[in-house]
């Protein structure tokens, strides 16, 4: 009965979590507010704000889980892929507790994190599943094989699907983070009131860039014809934004999961938080005869439960890393 100490702190959620033979006990996470003023995360401010978190974050996870320090047999966090500064922090602190309990490291790539965290609930896809992964910073769709064979078979040439949300709250004056707004104004909202474009990228690759234009066109033009156009029309603005988004990423992954003939369907990732994207994912689930599995909300966002439970499977392996590990910002799949 192996008991992880999970550390995620690849962003601007300080995040520590414990597992018990599998089974997750606590998930804190500690969020970044300081952010909100500069409109996005600034790298700098998020490593000092994860020194100041990572201790009480940890103390609490031990204490929900009702687990002693003394009872952890190996850490595990996240090395890679996300901001350096924010990394170091998290693999720093790892290295520190396992070095003082003797016990061994186990490193973890922040990208399958998210999508081993369909392992955490008791309903889990069977291999081979095919994962749509959308974050702020990724959007892949994966083929996975195992718990760590994972093949991408598509992502964005550009920007991800979570930038371009970013960016339309932008555009439309809405504070920082945007995205949970852009869904909480779009369930108001008619998704058919304006068109956008659908780009044209063959494969399963994905382009937002394009995209992002047209929505920044789109907005510049009406109001200049009508300079309360975004205040008037905000909820079908929205509503007409994600559903764009949420069609581009699940026709590309309706054609993955056709080409290879499969049908235990995943979603994972921040933006799999989204009401359209979720929403729409069960419907053409139900279309296709597909198992659709999505994450509680929880396990969303950055989380440490996701790194405690890939950490849990590398144990079963006994795939362990030594204490010369330094973070990746950027870490191969």
């Amino acid at each position: 009965m192996p008991a992880i100490l999970a550390i995620e702190s690849s962003c601007d959620e300080t995040s520590a979590s414990v597992c018990v033979d599998g089974a997750i006990l606590s998930n804190v996470i500690a969020n970044q507010t300081i952010h909100e003023a500069y409109g996005g995360v600034v790298p700098e401010l998020a490593s000092r704000v994860h020194q100041q978190n990572i201790v009480p974050a940890v103390q609490q996870a031990l204490l929900n889980a009702k687990v002693s320090k003394n009872d952890i047999d190996a850490v595990a966090f996240t090395r890679g892929p996300g901001l350096l500064g924010s990394l170091l922090v998290g693999v720093s602190f790892a290295k520190a507790f396992a070095l003082a309990k003797q016990i061994p490291l186990i490193e973890v790539n922040h990208m399958q994190a998210h999508i081993l965290a369909h392992f955490i609930a008791e309903k889990k896809p069977s291999f081979p599943f095919i994962c749509l992964t959308v974050s702020g910073g990724h959007t892949q769709i994966v083929l996975v094989k195992d718990y760590f064979d994972m093949e991408v078979i598509g992502q964005t040439l550009d920007d991800a699907a979570g930038e371009a949300m970013d960016k339309t709250s932008k555009i439309l004056g809405l504070p920082y983070p945007g995205g949970p707004l852009i869904d909480k104004n779009a369930r108001n909202g008619n998704p058919d009131a304006y068109k956008f474009p659908e780009p044209q990228i063959p494969g399963f690759d994905f382009s937002f860039s394009g995209l992002k234009t047209s929505i920044l066109y789109f907005i510049r033009d009406n109001v200049a014809a009508n300079p309360n156009f975004i205040q008037e029309n905000m909820n079908d603005i929205c509503a007409s934004v994600e559903k764009r988004i949420a069609t581009i990423l699940i026709n590309k992954l309706k054609k993955a999961a056709d080409e290879h003939g499969i049908k235990d369907v995943a979603l994972a990732g921040g933006v799999s938080a989204n009401t359209g994207l979720r929403n729409l994912l069960t419907e053409t689930g139900e279309k296709n005869g597909w198992n659709v599995f999505i994450p509680k909300f929880e396990y969303c966002t950055d989380n440490a439960a996701m790194i405690a439970i890939a950490g849990y499977h590398k144990y079963l392996k006994g795939e362990f890393i030594g204490q010369d590990v330094a973070p990746l910002a950027r870490m191969p799949f």
